[in-house]
C-alpha cells in the first residue's frame, strides 16, 4: 500500500497563503502590481541599454543580461503564485514542480554568478582602467555570461536529480507558494540527510564563493579609490559601485538566510516572507536601483522617453 501511495502522487498542493482567507485577494492585486511593474521596469532598462550606444559597455551588457535573467526568474514563480491565490485548490503537477524547481535554481544560480562577474567588472574598471577594454572585451563578456549560465543550470540539474530521485510519501502538501528545494525533499520516504548535505555544500559554492570573490574585489577597489587625491574623484568612483553593492547585499542576504542553514531551522512564516522578497521584490529592485542611482542610465532613459513622446506627437 505504501508503494502504491508513492506511485499515485502526480501533483502537489501548495499551501502557501491559503491560511490567509480573504487577504489572498488583496495579496493577488499587490503581487500583480509588483509583477507588472517588474516586467515593465526590466523591459525598459533592457530597451534603453539596447538603443543607446553610450551604454554599449561591459557594465551595461552584464546589467542587460541580469535584467533578462531576472525577468525569466519571475516568470517561473509569480504567474503560478498569482493563479493559486485565486484558486480554491492551489496545486502544481509533478512535472510542473520539476520544471519550476529546475528553472528557479538554474536562474537563481546564474544570477549569483552574474552579480559576481559584475563585481569583477567594477574591479577592472577602477583598479586597471587603462587596460579595461582589453581585459573585459566583448568576447570575454560573452564567455563570462555563458559560463555563468552553464554552471548555474548544471548545478540545477544536480539539485533536481537529488530532490526528485526521492520516493515521495502519501503526503503531497508543500507549505510554500512554489516548489522550493528543502520543502519538496522533506516529503521523501527515505533518509535524505546525505542529499540535503550535498545540496547544502552546493549552496555554499553558489553563495559564499562568489560573495568572497566580490569582497576581495571590493577590498582592492576601496584601496584604489582611497588613493585618488580629489574628493570628487573618490565620490564618482564610489558612485559607480553603489548600485552593485546594494544588489549584492539584498540578493545574497536573502538567499543566504534561506539556504545557508540546516533544514531543521526552517520557519515557514519567516521563510515565506523572505522568499517573497527574493522572488517578487528583488527582481523589481535591481532595475530601480540601477536606474535611480545611475546618472548614465537616467540620462539615456530621459533621451528615450523624449524620443518616444516626440514620435507620439508628430
Amino acid at each position: 500500500m505504501k508503494r502504491q501511495n508513492q506511485s499515485m502522487i502526480t501533483e502537489f498542493i501548495l499551501i502557501g497563503f491559503s491560511n490567509l482567507g480573504d487577504l489572498q485577494i488583496l495579496l493577488f492585486f499587490i503581487f500583480l502590481l509588483i509583477y507588472l511593474t517588474t516586467l515593465m521596469a526590466n523591459a525598459t532598462i533592457m530597451t534603453v541599454i539596447r538603443l543607446d550606444r553610450a551604454l554599449h559597455t561591459p557594465m551595461y551588457f552584464f546589467l542587460f543580461v541580469l535584467s533578462c535573467s531576472e525577468t525569466c526568474y519571475t516568470l517561473v514563480i509569480v504567474p503560478k503564485m498569482l493563479a493559486n491565490l485565486l484558486s480554491t485548490a492551489p496545486t502544481i503537477s509533478l512535472s510542473g514542480c520539476v520544471a519550476q524547481l529546475y528553472f528557479f535554481v538554474g536562474l537563481a544560480c546564474t544570477n549569483c554568478f552574474l552579480i559576481a562577474v559584475m563585481g569583477y567588472d567594477r574591479y577592472v574598471a577602477i583598479c586597471n582602467p587603462l587596460n579595461y577594454t582589453l581585459i573585459v572585451s566583448r568576447a570575454t563578456c560573452t564567455q563570462l555570461v555563458l559560463a555563468s549560465s552553464f554552471c548555474g543550470f548544471l548545478i540545477s540539474v544536480v539539485v533536481n536529480v537529488l530532490v526528485f530521485s526521492v520516493p515521495f510519501c502519501a503526503s503531497n502538501r508543500i507549505n510554500h507558494f512554489f516548489c522550493d528545494i528543502s520543502l519538496v525533499i522533506k516529503l521523501g520516504c527515505i533518509d535524505t540527510n546525505l542529499k540535503e548535505m550535498v545540496i547544502f555544500f552546493l549552496s555554499i559554492l553558489v553563495l559564499l564563493v562568489p560573495l568572497v570573490l566580490i569582497f576581495i574585489s571590493y577590498v582592492f577597489i576601496v584601496s584604489t579609490i582611497l588613493k585618488i587625491s580629489s574628493i570628487e574623484g573618490q565620490c564618482k568612483a564610489f558612485a559607480t559601485c553603489a548600485s552593485h553593492l546594494t544588489v549584492v547585499i539584498v540578493h545574497y542576504g536573502c538567499a543566504s538566510f534561506i539556504y545557508l542553514r540546516p533544514t531543521s531551522l526552517y520557519s515557514s512564516d519567516k521563510d515565506r516572507l523572505v522568499a517573497v522578497t527574493y522572488t517578487v521584490i528583488t527582481p523589481l529592485l535591481n532595475p530601480l536601483v540601477y536606474t535611480l542611482r545611475n546618472k548614465e542610465v537616467k540620462t539615456a532613459l530621459k533621451k528615450f522617453l523624449s524620443r518616444y513622446l516626440l514620435s507620439k506627437t508628430v
